[in-house]
């Protein structure tokens, strides 16, 4: 079952790999990156699963310092109650947002609280880099996971301490974004020299016949520059540019991720033909004691003694000859071998190792 769901996996990307895919899912506007916020607030009304206030000083503080400047006079008193929680808000602000704009945002615990379910958050300032507040955000929290616990044992599923506001933050400031510049910048999300002259034909022929002129030229394996027509809107002008389909190129990369067994080998990985032999050894300890029980009206004691049996065993141990002028040929040769995830990413980084594997080895 392993290799079947290996081989289907592999064929998947190589598939993949061959689609055309439209210029806009590829690459960003450079003046249209989204810029990350980050705040500091409190969430209310938890059902006994917020922080411990004596192992979390400063939510104590926090709280403290909040009733006093709305009214109540608590600076010196001692809260005891676990409905309150503190936690750090974050955020993305799309470029070009406009005051009065509402964006989601995420609420994680950062002391000892339990679950943050049922909990709302209060109004929060959101800051960006600068230091400036660029957003604020209140409401209550819709969160996916849960635990419960009682005497003997608990089940926790998913993140309690994690939730998520939709549309729950406000835009108080602008960022600032020169949009209607006639220079604008393409940026590729996955550089590659191949991918950005392929982009760079494809808008240049595209725009030959719609504008009667070349507006594309690449910089960099990253970056595109483009001449926007006086005659036309920068929103237009990038809606048409987007819709161009190209073949993006990627470079030959194995990912290999030991913790859940999975194995993604690029297209154009390479192997070149080496013999590999894989044998793994298991050792089975068991502890099987025995006791021993004196005769009747005798004065011996029962006794234990132990009694270990160990069990060695070795399977594999064929070498086999793999190559790979194609991803299929080199799935074809690691599915010969019969071996399993674990076995194929120790496989591969011994390749990689002999010099054999012609490609980026990523290790995760």
């Amino acid at each position: 079952m392993w290799r079947l769901l290996i081989a289907v996996l592999f064929v998947a990307v190589a598939t993949g790999a061959d689609a055309r895919v439209r210029i806009k899912d590829i690459t960003v506007l450079r003046d249209g990156r989204d810029f990350q916020l980050i705040g500091y607030g409190l969430v209310v009304g938890l059902q006994g699963t917020g922080d411990t206030l004596r192992n979390s000083p400063f939510t104590e503080q926090a709280i403290q310092s909040m009733l006093t400047r709305l009214g109540p006079g608590v600076l010196g008193s001692t809260l005891g109650n676990r409905n309150i929680a503190a936690a750090i808000v974050t955020a993305n602000l799309p470029s070009g947002t406009r005051v009065g704009s509402r964006i989601d945002v995420t609420v994680s615990a950062i002391g000892d609280a339990a679950s943050l379910m049922g909990g709302t958050l209060l109004m929060t300032q959101l800051l960006m880099s600068d230091n400036q507040v660029y957003a604020s955000a209140q409401g209550p929290l819709a969160v996916t996971g849960f635990e419960a616990a009682g005497q003997g044992e608990s089940l926790t599923q998913g993140v309690p301490t994690t939730g998520r506001i939709a549309n729950g933050a406000i835009i108080e400031r602008p960022t600032q974004v020169v949009f209607d510049s006639p220079q604008l910048s393409l940026e590729l999300k996955n550089p590659d020299y191949a991918t950005a002259i392929r982009v760079t034909d494809a808008i240049n022929a595209y725009s030959r016949s719609r504008f009667h002129e070349f507006v594309a030229e690449e910089t960099d394996a990253r970056t595109v520059e483009l001449k926007r027509p006086q005659n036309v809107s920068s929103t237009r002008f990038m809606a048409e540019l987007g819709a161009l389909e190209i073949e993006p190129d990627t470079v030959a990369r194995v990912v290999l991720d030991a913790r859940s067994g999975t194995v993604v080998i690029g297209q154009d990985v390479r192997i070149s033909t080496v013999a590999v032999t894989h044998g793994t050894l298991t050792v089975r300890v068991t502890e099987a004691p025995r006791v021993s029980q004196p005769a009747p009206l005798s004065q011996g004691r029962t006794t234990v003694t132990p009694n270990t049996q160990i069990e060695a065993a070795q399977d594999g141990g064929q070498i086999r000859v793999v190559s790979g002028t194609s991803l299929q040929a080199l799935v074809n040769g690691l599915n010969r071998m019969g071996v399993k995830p674990s076995g194929i990413i120790a496989i591969l980084e011994a390749i990689k190792s002999a010099g054999a594997l012609q490609a980026d080895l990523v290790a995760q």
